[in-house]
């Protein structure tokens, strides 16, 4: 099984301007995504961004670079202009690794890839992380997510869900006991032809409330398989308090 790693990556975040570009322990953020893309066994790596800078500082590493228009609203849109530019068969197994995760381990990558190749009645896999801790499940920032029996998903919300109305009468300081509860994990595996469909539809109703595009695929009646990450996932970068914890982590890992 072969696959390979996309990065999309844009300069202008409305929360950390220039985020691809900030060093974390004297290197680009890019620079520590692009190296968690290269030690997993993807047959390619490849950064998809709208920027000149960020091209240009991931043509120094070495790493093949896609400049892409502005107008995206998401990674998968961006990412689906390469496809479409490079005309991958619809088969293609392409994992998306956003451009703010320099914690991410290249294990998850593979994970999600293998995944999506062992299930083909998915147009696409991802991944989630128990909770154990009640603030993260009432955190609005960290999304939930629910599947049946097979692991396919049935619901994403960044409300806590399910929602256990007894044990929540209960008890009013932890988790509840009896069911899993599990924080997504936002790394993707698709199928380049499901990518194609799934950019071509309009937004969905609960995709715009929640600020979740994974909602558009169950909207639309596509299977989001979702399987328990091998291995604890890294923070993400979204905010200065984010850039200050990931550069204390990195500088502590043997």
């Amino acid at each position: 099984m072969g696959f390979r790693v996309l990065i999309p990556a844009r300069f202008a975040s409305s929360r950390l301007p220039g985020k691809p570009l900030r060093l974390i322990g004297g290197r680009s953020m890019i620079a520590h995504v692009v190296a968690r893309a290269r030690e997993s066994a993807a047959d390619e790596v490849l950064v998809a961004t709208d920027d000149d800078r960020i091209a240009e500082a991931c043509h120094a590493l070495g790493v093949e670079v896609e400049l892409t228009g502005s107008h995206h609203r998401s990674g998968s849109d961006r990412i689906a202009e390469v496809l479409e530019r490079r005309r991958w068969p619809d088969d293609s197994i392409l994992v998306n690794l956003q451009g703010d995760e320099p914690c991410m381990p290249a294990r998850l990558l593979e994970q999600v890839a293998e995944t999506l190749a062992s299930h083909p009645g998915a147009g696409m896999t991802t991944l989630a992380y128990p909770i154990s801790d009640r603030a993260l499940l009432f955190d609005p920032n960290v999304v939930k997510v629910v599947t049946d029996h097979q692991g396919y998903a049935l619901y994403f919300s960044r409300a806590p869900i399910p929602w256990n109305r007894d044990g929540f009468d209960r008890d009013e300081v932890g988790v509840p006991p009896g069911l899993p509860y599990w924080r997504h994990i936002g790394l993707y595996a698709f199928r380049a032809g499901f990518l194609r469909r799934f950019v071509a539809w309009e937004a969905a109703p609960l995709e715009l409330a929640e600020s979740l595009e994974q909602l558009r695929v169950l909207w639309y009646g596509g299977r989001i398989h979702v399987s328990l990450a091998a291995v604890e996932p890294g923070p993400g970068v979204d905010t200065e308090q984010d850039l200050l914890d990931v550069e204390a982590l990195l500088q502590s890992s043997p």
